[in-house]
Order: C-alpha cells, then structure tokens, then sequence
C-alpha cells in the first residue's frame, strides 16, 4: 500500500515558489514521487500539485501546517495536505440505471479505485441484489415531491453516519436541493449522459436524436447549485451516423459513461484535481 503525502497548491503566480517548496521538503527529508504545475497568465495564479514518499519524512500532519505556515503566507497560498494512508470514503447514489454503479463497484473490488465504498443510497430497489453481493450497505429511500426535504435529511444523517468525504451521482435521476449541494462543496460528482453544455437536463439522448448531432458524449463534473454547470472533469464521445435510432445512442452512450465517471472519481480520490473559476486542473 502507498505511504504518500500530495500538497495542492493554488496561489497568485510569482518567481521562487517551485524553489521554496521543493527545498522545504527536501529539508524534511522528503522523497518527491511527482511534480506538476501549471500557470494561469490570465488570471494571475499558480497551481501545483507534488507527491512524495512519507517513508523518511520527518514532519506529521500537525507538525506540516505549522511548519508550512510561513512559506504559505509568503506567497499567499490555498493548500491541502492529502495523505494515501486516508481513504476517502465514498457513498453511490442511483436510480435505476445500474452501469455507472456496476462498473464502480467492479472496479473498486479490483483494486482500481483505491477509497471505500461501505454505502449505496437509492430510490428504487433494482440495484440492491448488486450492491449486496458486494457486501455494501443498501439504503431504499424512495423520493417523491411531498418527501423530498424529509428523505435528503435522511440522507445527511447516513453520511454522517457513514463519515462520508465524497458523494458520486451514478445515474441517480432526481435533482439536489440547494441545501443538499451547499452542504458539500466540491465533493458532490454527477455523470451527465450528454457532452456539457450541449442537452443540458433531461433525456439528452433524445434530444441529441432530434437535432441529428453526429457526435455523443458523457460529461463527468462537480455538482452546483446550477443544474450541469458545474466544474467539468472529464469529458468522452462517440461518433455516431444517421443509421443510429435513439436506442443506439443510448448504447453507446452509457459505455461512455462508465469511462468518464470511473476516471471522474478516480482522479478525486488520488487527490489530482484543483478548481478555480468555475473550471478544474487535473494533473493526471
């Protein structure tokens, strides 16, 4: 098992500040694994992301802020210290398309994902068979207009409950509340079966059918309180011809959607994704 530490970086950009981190940790004994930058000459900023072997560091997390402090106030620096050590726990929300939340699951059991996966919260009951024999806790709450403020504060309490750090939308076709969204910040990730911005909402495929496009997509992003237009994470298409029905699309599109969410929630784990302006940076 990794034993890494991963700094996120976002500061004003300014000549020295590779130098005065890369000499603060070699000063801290530090190993560094990975190094990537990247600059935003219109607006001004820095951002970075570096990895290293805790193996002989000689800093704990505690220890790190306070010794970080200066460097961070010298440059004016948002960081977060990430360690591998600490799995993000993550709860799958769905309705009743079962592919996203399929592939997850296999992908999670094999290693591939490295978090926890110990909850399941859906509306309908057709993926409860799945997520068992994974040896994953269910949870039926079914939602209609009448209950929807009493079935998302259920929903708080099992992540609470659960010490959930990061929420996965897979297919779960109800919209979120403000409340809901402005309870977690950039740690909400919704699959939309459309490449944002185009078929924005509901039955995009559909639509997509209609207006005769000739590329599909699957778009994974940050949930906001502004339906699909969060942060995007990552995009994929297909092409498709005038021979395909709307079942077609369908079809393809949810192989899209499994690639895209999969690698979504992947790069949010191993802490590769820094937000700034409504837009994210992924050092992958």
């Amino acid at each position: 098992m990794k034993n890494t530490a991963t700094l996120l970086i976002t500061c004003p950009d300014t000549r020295g500040i590779v130098a005065a981190i890369a000499d603060f940790l070699f000063q801290h004994n530090a190993n560094i694994l990975h190094a990537d930058q990247h600059q935003d000459a219109e607006n001004n900023l820095f951002l970075m992301r570096v990895e290293w072997d805790l193996a002989n560091f000689n800093l704990d997390e505690a220890a790190f802020s306070q010794a970080f402090a200066s460097i961070a106030d010298q440059f004016s620096m948002q960081w977060q210290l990430k360690l591998s050590q600490h799995k993000t726990r993550v709860a799958i929300m769905v309705s009743q398309y079962d592919h996203c939340l399929a592939d997850l699951l296999h992908r999670h059991k094999s290693g591939e994902l490295a978090c926890e996966i110990p909850l399941v919260i859906s509306n309908h009951r057709d993926t409860e068979a799945l997520v068992k024999f994974y040896g994953i806790d269910f949870h039926y709450l079914p939602v209609t207009k009448e209950t929807k403020a009493d079935v998302e504060l259920a929903q708080f309490k099992l992540f609470d409950d659960y010490h959930i750090d990061l929420i996965v939308l897979a297919r779960y076709m109800q919209i979120l509340s403000p409340d809901f969204v402005a309870r977690y910040p950039q740690r909400i990730i919704n699959i939309h079966h459309s490449f944002l911005p185009a078929f924005i909402g509901a039955r995009p495929y559909h639509r997509a059918f209609e207006r005769g496009v000739k590329l599909i997509g699957a778009t994974g992003h940050y949930v906001t309180e502004v339906l699909d237009e969060g942060p995007i994470i990552e995009q994929d298409i297909d092409r498709i011809s005038h021979r395909d029905q709307v079942e077609d699309l369908i079809q393809k599109g949810r192989d899209l959607e499994r690639i895209v969410l999969s690698k979504a929630v992947r790069w949010h784990i191993e802490n590769r994704i820094l937000l700034y302006a409504n837009k994210t940076v992924i050092f992958d």
